[in-house]
């Protein structure tokens, strides 16, 4: 999800730049056409959030479960049974990834005593031993997860720090802003050639912590830096996921020559508009304005709604 906040927040700098060149009337039907988008992903988000917290909504900072203090209510018990019988059936090596999705119901006491309770119900032995294993197997799968998600967020924490160095002065070694467009181009360097497994929501939180802690410590240099690392995240995480489905795409029209000059007729008419986005994709917030007034005025087939289509059309497909 922080992956989709970030990309939402980021694309959607892009649409203001663009409106900018739409007359008056256009300007109110795209105000309208964004709130109902994100009220979509307000919408989207909020379901997802609920569906998978629902043992575990916070009030005043506490859960419904807390400690030994209460006994779980009924519908509680019929949660955890569910994913204690899943977890029971799953094989060993899909432990960790089940476990992941759900760290703060499957690491809690309650959990691992319902296990014993079911446990201690169990009529067959097949399923007192099946139980037994999958507590055995849970403990050492959350010993291996954690420790595995701090080496990560170690693994991320040096990658962040190469970013931000590329942003530092060649001579100096200083933080100075506004950075020049060259520290700007290194940094987007850089995160270019990290590999797509290193751009995941461990990077997201590690220039989280790392912007929290400069705002507290009073660095607004260093918070405008961290600023444009996630800019540069977001051009090349959407890019990425751009080029992914337009490979996919073209082994489907590939494989079907019935569909293959439709897809191809399509694709011609929205070509400005998708070399237009992907540029300002690659070049820095400041330009953006610049960049979108010389491309719709030098584009016979451009027009600043279809740049505007191509936005809404990237934030609904890998977004929402």
């Amino acid at each position: 999800m922080k992956f989709c906040t970030a990309a939402v927040l980021f694309l959607s700098l892009i649409v203001p730049s663009a409106t900018a060149f739409l007359s008056q009337q256009q300007q109110q039907q795209q105000r309208r056409n964004v709130v109902n988008n994100d009220d979509v992903y307000r919408e989207e988000k909020t379901t997802t959030t609920a569906t998978s917290s629902r043992l575990f909504q916070q009030r005043k900072g506490k859960s419904l479960i807390e400690g030994n203090q209460r006994e779980p209510s009924e519908q509680e018990k019929q949660l955890m049974d569910e994913m204690i019988t899943k977890l029971a059936d799953a094989k060993p090596y899909e432990l960790p990834n089940a476990v992941r999705r759900a760290i703060p119901v499957e690491s809690s006491p309650q959990f691992f005593l319902r296990i014993a309770e079911r446990t201690d119900d169990a009529i067959e032995e097949i399923e007192k031993e099946k139980l037994a294993a999958l507590a055995s197997n849970l403990v050492s799968t959350l010993e291996v997860v954690v420790e595995t998600t701090e080496e990560t967020l170690d693994e991320r924490a040096k990658e962040v720090e190469q970013v931000l160095k590329a942003a530092a002065d060649l001579e100096t070694g200083e933080f100075l802003v506004p950075l020049l467009p060259e520290q700007v181009q290194r940094m987007r360097n850089v995160v270019e050639n990290l590999e797509p497994y290193s751009l995941d929501e461990g990077f997201l939180s590690t220039v989280d912590a790392f912007m929290n802690k400069s705002h507290q410590d009073g660095m607004d240099g260093m918070v405008e830096i961290l600023q444009k690392c996630l800019q540069q995240y977001s051009g090349v995480s959407i890019l990425r996921a751009r080029n992914n489905q337009q490979q996919q795409q073209d082994k489907e029209s590939s494989s079907s020559s019935a569909s293959s000059s439709s897809t191809t007729t399509a694709t011609a008419t929205t070509t400005a508009a998708s070399e237009l986005f992907e540029k300002l994709l690659t070049i820095d917030t400041e330009i953006w304005d610049e960049e979108i007034q010389k491309g719709v005025s030098s584009i016979s087939d451009m027009s600043t709604q279809k740049l505007i289509n191509e936005i809404q059309k990237t934030m609904v497909s890998f977004c929402f």
